[in-house]
């Protein structure tokens, strides 16, 4: 087939997009503006256009497009105009995985590390809402199983169009609400279908929700009691967490946190159903980490710099807990703490949760709201976050081992000792990694 992606610079689409060019099908795609991930595609052979145009629409059989693309797009109607089939992406993916054995993941938070987790232990294609290090891609593919990984997306309800095999839940705290209009029962009425559309489901039990599902059949995860003896180490100077898991003895996997521990117990239980556990106990030591999650991007003798994609309060709590026991095995007093915030919805639909999660840091930096489309809502950071040492800038440019920020174009401090990190899904990770 020839089919061509909208939004194709998205990490979802772009994942969609590399499988079907893996498969053999011929890709094409487009987007507003060229990004890393865009200019990547290229380098595959995927043609991209840049931007949107109707041009891009020739004599495809199919059009593929994200969530935030609207009927009004050029591309969208040129490919109506010309009789081709429009299907947005969660629509989609009952074709892409219909054929598929998928271990599908779901939750507001860890579902990225999950997923690579699990591709680290086994065999097959994958498709991730992140970059894995193991193998420097958000996807791989495998030509000789039927089994796929998959990071199912609950944002726009599309994990139910996941086809399912194993379903695998870490967590169903409410988040984009705005897609299920507020209404609390549809959203979990999403995640019940979701787990009982497979036959085999691993969940954690301890989940205000999940614990709730007494009559559905599944593996239960109870961290409190399952996950025992967790303990912080350096492997090469790299950050483990070692652990416990039920009577399957004692278990290392690359991060720090109890959250690492539970992402990782909960890939253990579901690759237990086909894998020997001293094999599990071997693969999951190849799992390096995400990109942008917990991602140490530079080491000096006087600072390390971290990115963290964390864009909700949860994530960020969680993050900070394990930068500070970081910190302290590498002989850190000071955490610096940059934050991106993503949306206006989002911030201020968490605002007080967001108030509260950066303790532990000694500095806070809060850049720009990234709007990601959205209109400009009025947001006083100054006063809602003075209980920290704060500061406001515009941006930040990262200059080998140091930070500078910048305010009305200049330069007003530098960063350049202790542990920094940088928290948001916007631009934030390419200020630090000096890209932009």
């Amino acid at each position: 087939m020839k089919i061509h992606f909208i939004g194709i610079g998205g990490i979802g689409i772009s994942g969609l997009a590399q499988y079907m060019h893996y498969k053999g099908h011929e890709v094409s795609g487009s987007d507003i503006k060229d990004t890393v991930i865009t200019k990547k595609l290229r380098t595959l052979g995927i043609d991209v256009n840049i931007p949107h145009s109707a041009d891009a629409i020739t004599d495809q059989d199919l059009v593929v497009h994200s969530a935030i693309i609207r009927p009004d797009n050029p591309e969208v109607e040129a490919a109506v105009e010309k009789g081709i089939r429009v299907l947005a992406r969660r629509e989609a993916l009952l074709e892409i995985l219909d054929d598929r054995k998928v271990y599908s993941v779901a939750a507001a938070h860890g579902k990225s590390t999950t997923t690579a987790i699990l591709t680290a232990i086994m065999k097959g294609s994958a498709i991730i809402g992140a970059e894995a290090k193991e193998f420097g891609s958000n996807v791989r593919y495998d030509k000789d199983t039927d089994v796929m990984l998959f990071e199912a997306d609950e944002s726009d309800g599309s994990f139910i169009n996941s086809n399912p095999y194993c379903s695998i839940v870490i967590n169903t705290e409410p988040e984009h609400m705005e897609y299920y209009d507020y209404n609390y029962e549809l959203f979990y009425e999403s995640y019940r279908r979701f787990i009982t559309s497979a036959k085999y489901r691993v969940i954690n039990a301890e989940d205000p929700f999940l614990a709730t599902l007494t009559d559905i059949d599944a593996i239960r995860l109870y961290p409190s009691k399952d996950i025992k003896n967790i303990e912080y180490v350096l492997i090469n100077d790299e950050p483990h967490t070692r652990f416990e898991l039920k009577d399957l003895g004692s278990f290392d996997v690359w991060g720090f946190g109890e959250h690492i521990a539970l992402d990782a117990s909960l890939a253990i239980l579901a690759a237990h159903e086909e894998m020997d556990i001293e094999e599990i106990r071997a693969n999951i030591l190849n799992f390096k980490g995400i990109k942008k999650r917990f991602d140490i991007i530079n080491m000096h003798k006087n600072s390390i710099m971290i990115d963290d994609y964390g864009h909700h309060p949860t994530e960020i709590r969680a993050t900070l807990q394990s930068v500070k026991e970081y910190a302290r095995l590498k002989g850190f007093d000071k955490i610096t703490a940059i934050w991106q915030p993503h949306k206006y919805s989002r911030t201020i639909d968490n605002l007080d949760e967001f108030i509260k999660c950066f303790d532990g840091a000694q500095e806070l930096i809060i850049l720009p709201v990234w709007a990601a489309g959205e209109a400009v809502r009025e947001i006083d950071f100054a006063d809602k976050f003075s209980r920290y040492n704060l500061t406001m800038a515009d941006n930040i440019k990262r200059e080998e081992n140091k930070i500078d920020l910048i305010k009305d174009q200049h330069i007003f401090k530098t960063l350049d000792n202790g542990l920094i990190i940088g928290f948001g899904a916007g631009d934030i990770t390419y200020q630090l990694r000096g890209i932009i």
